[in-house]
């Protein structure tokens, strides 16, 4: 497996174009792409896993291994050190060709944003606010884990809200953690909103039942 050069001027579109050119093989795993990221880090690795849910591709069943996988990451985000990730699900092995195409498709939708990317806000890249983008990473991909996954936005509100975050921290934009916030709010709003009504819906159940 090729590992991709580093370089603090490599665009995150041109990342993610490279990583599905080097994928070779006829499936690939997890912790292969996680190899294939290379010194570019967890932050990276994190992006790549919110890609499936804000293209139109579907890969079934990811959003709860994928969603796992973000929390690790928020923890070590959290506590300041390396996540400990699951060997079983980084052993998860899907079709290369559909890793692949994910990938191209994530790298057309960061080529729309690359240019406005740039190290700014930096009062929002202290240690301190990494350990509250720690606990936000956790409470998002925690939603995004949810059986929801067929009521509109139940995925892809948290995707955006985990992407910003971690493009906000890789690239010290901190223009991008507070959008990530921002839409924290309108995605707490939305699960709040769809909570309520489980819950109404559930009561009426009720009452006509007994």
């Amino acid at each position: 497996m090729v590992v991709l050069p580093h370089s603090d001027q490599q665009k995150l579109s041109g990342i993610l174009q490279l990583m599905a050119d080097s994928i070779g093989a006829e499936t690939i795993s997890l912790r292969d792409l996680l190899a294939l990221v290379g010194e570019q880090g967890m932050l990276l690795f994190c992006i790549l896993l919110t890609v499936p849910f804000l293209l139109p591709v579907s890969i079934p069943g990811i959003s709860t291994p994928f969603g796992l996988l973000i929390v690790f990451i928020g923890v070590g985000v959290l506590l300041n050190k390396g996540p400990i990730l699951p060997a079983r699900l980084m052993e998860r092995r899907f079709a290369a060709e559909q890793i692949k195409i994910i990938l191209r498709k994530g790298a057309s939708l960061l080529t729309r944003v690359d240019h406005v990317i740039q190290p700014r806000l930096l009062l929002l890249s202290t240690p301190r606010v990494h350990r509250c983008n720690g606990v936000l990473l956790i409470l998002v991909a925690v939603l995004l884990m949810l059986p929801f996954g067929a009521i509109p936005f139940t995925n892809t509100l948290p995707a955006w809200v985990i992407l910003l975050i971690c493009i906000g921290m890789l690239q010290r934009d901190g223009v991008f953690v507070a959008l990530g916030y921002l839409l924290a709010i309108v995605t707490l709003a939305w699960f709040s909103f769809l909570g309520i009504g489980l819950v109404v819906a559930g009561q009426s159940i009720s009452d006509n039942l007994w």
